[in-house]
């Protein structure tokens, strides 16, 4: 009940545009430090999060010289409240400038960090921050999840590297999982058991009793997409099993066999295999070749005249949760 509460909770989110989800440093810390290389002389932008309370300044600022950062850019929507909770009603927005230390403590003090105003709102959309988006090599924030796809559109169209949280429903929107099977986009380390605990004040907490932290919501599914190189994705899958026409299905309107867990993706099989979304935590595509992915329809094609009235992922009459469809390339 908590896990089917809580995804209500992330639909209402998306509904209602308040999913302003502020990242814990623990998990920044546990998943930036697998980048540390991609980040020296490097431009960085957080231009989704409040700068002087987000966790991905504070991160990025206390690491600037250990991490060899150029710059450090991150703006605010609205808000000048420095209050974590502030209901961003100011008439304008800041962004924050932070060139390394200056006075030799190795702590981002206040004189250290240029202050300027922004002429609107600070939506990453606007001109002006798209201006600062320009300047940027890699960008690292928790976008709104409700405007992810818009999001990801933008950092592809201006060719930036970044690392960034979403939930992983994203992986079946049909223009992010082009990107992934391209090789443009993937998955990178994750958060620890698929789930990410984060402060927002607009939705009760629906965590359960033993992962319960005061003042904040549980969201499952939640991952890190990047389209930074990391050594997890050069990683061989260990394939042990032998495929068996009785253990795998074939699929009622695909040429393809089912494969309900990632560790069961049988070592001999040359064909179509529909696996689980969460394969893409362990893809590795020397290893595999993402071919499509499965629903009701084709995630890429969408319903055809010959899919219509089909459900592609069905096995025996029964629908199957969306699967993702690969190929052994060492086959």
């Amino acid at each position: 009940m908590a896990k089917k509460s809580a995804n209500l909770n992330l639909r209402k989110a998306s509904t209602a545009k308040k999913d302003e989800f502020y990242t814990q440093l623990s998990d920044i810390e546990k998943e930036l430090k697998h980048y540390k290389k991609h980040f020296k002389d490097k431009v960085v932008l957080c231009n989704c999060d409040d700068p002087r309370v987000s966790n991905f300044f504070h991160f990025f600022s206390y690491n600037f010289e250990k991490f060899g950062l150029k710059k450090l850019i991150a703006t605010c929507y609205k808000s000048q409240d420095m209050d974590l909770f502030s209901k961003n009603e100011s008439e304008r927005a800041i962004y924050l400038e932070y060139d390394g230390d200056k006075n030799g403590d190795n702590v981002p003090n206040p004189e250290e960090i240029g202050i300027k105003h922004l002429k609107g709102d600070g939506d990453f959309r606007s001109a002006e921050c798209i201006e600062l988006l320009k300047q940027a090599d890699i960008v690292v924030t928790n976008p709104p999840f409700s405007l992810f796809r818009e999001y990801v559109a933008q950092l592809v169209e201006y060719d930036k590297k970044f690392v960034i949280v979403g939930h992983q429903n994203a992986i079946t929107y049909k223009e992010i999982f082009k990107l992934i099977k391209d090789n443009k986009l993937w998955l990178g380390f994750g958060f620890t058991g698929g789930a990410g605990h984060f402060i927002n004040t607009q939705y009760e907490n629906y965590a359960t009793a033993s992962d319960k932290k005061e003042g904040m919501i549980r969201v499952s599914g939640v991952h890190w997409f990047t389209n930074l190189d990391i050594n997890k994705r050069h990683e061989d899958l260990i394939l042990y099993k032998n495929y068996t026409p009785e253990e795998y299905p074939k699929y009622d309107h695909f040429d393809g066999i089912n494969v309900d867990k990632t560790k069961d993706i049988p070592m001999d099989y040359k064909g179509n295999m529909g696996v689980p979304i969460t394969f893409l935590d362990k893809y590795n595509p020397e290893q595999f070749e993402i071919i499509d992915g499965l629903n009701r329809y084709s995630i890429l094609e969408g319903p055809t005249a010959e899919t219509q009235g089909k459900y592609l992922s069905q096995v025996n009459g029964n629908p199957i949760y969306v699967r993702i469809v690969i190929k052994n390339k060492r086959l």
